[in-house]
């Protein structure tokens, strides 16, 4: 069953990938790309997708089922629209069985206790590095696989409505299932081998995907960027493993966990430094998981990559990419455990990590960059949990958080759609008499987000919460005061999200009047997730938060019972707190957008400074650019002109090259074809030799 579960994804992505080159071999005859009201590309925002209309009845000279006038031969566009559904069905169907499958495993593995390891082939076999395609599925695992393939199955479905005008449909499933394939040998890894295999095939599909719409420009800034600050945490994450393969002298992780006691107090030389060996590790494996799940100081990629499709962004900010960190953590709970150190970094940088993305998200007016600073926040907690040593406590809001954030930004996605692609929220407004559904669901959504008593936000984010007050770490308190006032921020701005885009008066009157509810395939995934904000809470509390935790995950991760035990008996302020800040967020927000309209613009013009701050996201891609982009443009121009230009070429086909050209040229010169020339030359060599013999038999 597991090998269905991970390999049905794979299967899909080779239909669609095959469905795709071969529409990509019918040359379309006019290369003309406008949007479906032929407004021409990228008119109505971001998200808008490009379209190429076709009607062979415009160009008599293309026939529909034959070559053209160039040879190119076209297919039918009956054919093409078979194939594009077809794609889109399979791909679908597929995710749809994997999905069923990964819910049986879960009852399988985390209640009956049948954990699973499945050795496929042998991989590396150099010197001590011996590593085997192994797919080890314990409840961790099948906890991921629940979320990846549950969601992945739905933003499938919901692409079917979403991207129905879009001519390169078969591609855009086919990097949806591969990357799902990517994520899922990810979390099935039983090495850390196999694990950056997934790793690294998760950041590609991400390129492809945030990419997909290559023809603008910005599309593909976002796909490099996010690849390029990716492959910095990537970086760290390889050290990292080598690191442990020093000190262990394998990757595979029961081995790792087996010798990592052992490894306490143990020092390795790094740079000249005595430093811990575990801690060392730890750190790197960290900065890994801080790219892939952009916290601070790596997050700069994760906003920009809202220039992709909306259920791309809905895939990588609820299921796949940006959990990855998250899971890595909790799959090495083991080697954290014994680094304490290591946990007051990742305490310190996901407390930062909460309230800086919160903040962000205070002013920002695109829907999806709202909604993508909110995963940002959320990922700032489940790493807060990681850091308090309730590793079970974390990935309980890694799997609540994957339903109520795919349905934001899918909601969202149906919000733009009914827009017209518009995601400004300034230019919306009294939405909710035009797409009643979707507004009932993003209500849901922001309750769960926001920690709503009795939604799934609300037992996993508490509990957080209430972990790292009692946590005793040197930085526990530091982390517990900024997520609480990070959850007062959270439920500002997502009700802001939702006061101005469905409450008020409409803003573009033209929209709005065109505006329709989605289709079936879009809304079917809506309702669903919404069921989920609230089923993924209550049901699951004792598994993850609970009494069960241990039954429930056993030796799939590291559990503490004092935390657990802990976080029951805290002081009813504490436990009280992230509701109360709930209520205040909601309340500010009420006046801020509804009450008094008027008062932000005021707030923002009486403090410009903390406005374009935040407005600004901290100016961190300022700072970036000034401290490595452009010192690395003028270090690139230095070795480009002084390097090669004056250097390698002045001294190459500039310099001796093009001497020896130069005397060549000259030689040349001499072999004129005249008879006369070369009769004149050899008498003046004989002239030369005669007065040579002359002169030197004159010397004797």
């Amino acid at each position: 069953m597991i090998q269905a579960i991970v390999f049905l994804p794979l299967i899909g992505a080779l239909i669609a990938g095959a469905i795709a080159l071969i529409g990509a071999h019918a040359r379309h005859p006019s290369g003309d790309t406008v949007d479906h009201d032929g407004h021409g590309d990228h008119a109505h925002g971001n998200d808008a997708p490009l379209v190429v209309h076709t009607s062979y009845d415009e160009d008599p000279q293309v026939s529909p089922m034959g070559p053209d006038d160039r040879g190119h031969h076209v297919l039918p566009l009956e054919l093409q629209a078979a194939g594009s559904r077809a794609a889109e069905w399979i791909t679908t169907g597929l995710l749809m069985v994997a999905a069923a499958l990964s819910w049986l495993t879960l009852v399988d593995v985390g209640f009956m206790h049948h954990d699973l390891r499945v050795t496929l082939l042998p991989w590396i076999n150099s010197g001590e590095l011996q590593v085997a395609w192994t797919l080890r599925v314990d409840t961790l695992t099948a906890v991921m696989l629940v979320v990846v393939n549950t969601v992945s199955a739905l933003v499938h479905l919901y692409s079917i409505g979403y991207m129905h005008d879009d001519p390169h449909r078969p591609r855009f499933f086919g990097y949806l299932s591969l990357f799902t394939f990517a994520m899922l040998m990810l979390v099935t890894a039983d090495n850390l081998v196999q694990m950056f295999f997934g790793w690294e095939g998760v950041g590609l599909a991400s390129y492809l995907l945030i990419g997909f719409w290559y023809q603008r420009p910005s599309a593909n800034a976002a796909a490099i960027k996010a690849f390029v600050v990716n492959r910095i945490g990537d970086f760290g994450f390889l050290l990292g493993i080598c690191t442990v393969f020093f000190l262990v002298g394998s990757t595979d992780f029961e081995t790792i966990f087996a010798a990592a006691p052992g490894l306490t107090g143990r020092t390795i030389d790094f740079f000249g430094l005595n430093v811990d060996a575990l801690t060392l590790a730890c750190l790197l494996l960290f900065m890994g998981a801080m790219g892939k799940s952009a916290q601070f100081l790596l997050h700069t990629w994760l906003p920009d990559a809202m220039e992709g499709p909306t259920p791309v962004s809905a895939l990588i900010h609820a299921a796949t990419m940006v959990t990855a960190g998250v899971f890595m953590v909790a799959r090495l709970s083991p080697l954290f455990e014994l680094s304490p150190v290591a946990q007051n970094v990742v305490l310190l940088f996901g407390a930062t990590t909460a309230f800086f993305a919160a903040t962000v998200g205070l002013v920002q007016n695109d829907i999806k960059r709202i909604v993508a600073y909110s995963t940002c926040s959320q990922l700032g907690y489940m790493f807060v949990a990681m850091g308090t040593g309730a590793y079970s406590v974390g990935m309980f809001h890694l799997f609540t958080h994957a339903f109520f954030k795919a349905l934001l930004f899918l909601g969202a996605g149906s919000v733009i759609h009914a827009m017209h692609h518009e995601q400004d929220i300034r230019h919306m407004g009294g939405l909710k008499d035009r797409i009643p559904f979707t507004y009932v669901a993003m209500v849901i959504g922001t309750l769960a987000l926001t920690g709503f008593p009795l939604t799934a936000g609300y037992f996993s984010k508490d509990a957080i919460i209430e972990a790292a007050f009692a946590s005793g770490h040197s930085v526990a308190f530091y982390a517990f005061l900024m997520t609480v006032i990070a959850a007062g921020l959270t439920s500002f701005y997502s009700w802001r999200l939702v006061f101005k885009t469905f409450h008020g008066t409409p803003h573009d009157r033209a929209h709005y009047t065109a505006a329709h509810e989605s289709p079936i395939t879009m809304l079917i995934p809506l309702g669903v997730l919404a069921a989920g904000s609230f089923l993924a809470g209550f049901p699951f509390k004792e598994l993850f938060a609970g009494h069960g935790v241990a039954e429930f995950f056993r030796d799939s991760l590291k559990v503490n019972p004092q935390i657990i035990e802990a976080m029951h008996h805290v002081p009813a302020a504490v436990a009280y707190a992230p509701t109360a800040m709930m209520v205040l967020g909601f309340l500010v927000s009420w006046m801020f957008y509804v009450s008094s309209p008027n008062m932000p613009v005021e707030l923002a013009n009486r403090m410009p400074w903390l406005y374009n701050f935040l407005l600004n996201k901290w100016y961190f891609d300022e700072a970036y650019d000034a401290i490595f982009v452009r010192p690395a443009k003028r270090f690139g121009r230095f070795l480009w002109k002084a390097g090669d230009g004056a250097i390698i070429d002045g001294l190459g086909p500039d310099g001796i090259t093009a001497r020896v050209l130069d005397v060549t040229r000259g030689v040349v010169r001499l072999q004129t074809g005249y008879l006369y020339h070369y009769a004149f030359a050899m008498l003046i060599g004989v002239a030369g030799l005669i007065t040579w013999f002359l002169l030197g038999s004159g010397s004797h």
